[in-house]
């Protein structure tokens, strides 16, 4: 009923759009219904999973690792943790696909099928490198107890310098990465390892020091793709 109810605005605003401004019937109706039933059927089981699954090991492995006491395998798990999952995300691979057929197109690269997929290749390593290196800087911040937001901040000027800096052919592509990380596959882990995290060290809020680990892995692929299109 959850998934239904979150469901539902969407498909007013396609009925509405569809019937009331086009005017048309819509097409292919029985399919179409077939197609929401089985979005709402992999709604409900992605959210029961997250619930089940991925939250607690995500916690469950940060109370650990904050146990073990040692540093080094907590920084090494949580750059492993931001690559692992940023290489998997299915948005991310789309989108370096896509770019790397327009920037063929463009001239930008060479017009073969090699030059393509070594282009999609590299930007999907240094946007998974830039994820990795955001949840590590994330995880130290917890430790330390440093503000967010002056990072974040700080983040956003570097942003704006390299934007000026990097070809335009690259700025929309990085700004796009910045989103494309934070999907279903980053965010529930890396989210669960704030929060874990935080609630495991003595003097740290969950509510206050868990969560921005996805500030930071929205931040840092903008930066790194820029760099990447500047050095390439």
């Amino acid at each position: 009923m959850s998934s239904a109810r979150d469901l539902l605005p969407i498909l007013f605003v396609i009925a509405f759009f569809q019937l009331a401004v086009l005017q048309q019937p819509i097409p292919d109706l029985f399919n179409l219904l077939i197609g929401v039933l089985f979005v709402l059927l992999g709604l409900t089981l992605f959210i029961q999973g997250l619930e089940m699954g991925l939250f607690p090991l995500g916690e469950s492995m940060a109370h650990a690792f904050a146990r073990k006491g040692s540093l080094l395998w907590l920084l090494l798990f949580a750059f492993a943790l931001g690559f692992g999952t940023t290489v998997a995300e299915p948005a991310l691979i789309a989108i370096a696909e896509e770019a790397a057929e327009v920037a063929s197109d463009a001239a930008f690269i060479g017009d073969t099928e090699a030059a393509r997929d070594s282009y999609a290749f590299g930007l999907r390593m240094t946007v998974a490198l830039s994820v990795g290196a955001a949840i590590v800087l994330g995880v130290f911040r917890i430790l330390k107890g440093w503000p967010v937001h002056y990072i974040i901040a700080g983040g956003y000027v570097v942003v704006v310098i390299m934007t000026a800096l990097a070809p335009e052919q690259i700025i929309g592509i990085a700004y796009d990465a910045g989103g494309v990380t934070t999907s279903t596959i980053t965010v529930p882990l890396v989210t669960a390892l704030g929060v874990g995290l935080a609630s495991s060290i003595k003097g740290r809020n969950p509510m206050v020091d868990g969560f921005g680990l996805i500030a930071f892995a929205s931040l840092t692929p903008m930066i790194f793709v820029m760099l990447y299109g500047i050095l390439i």
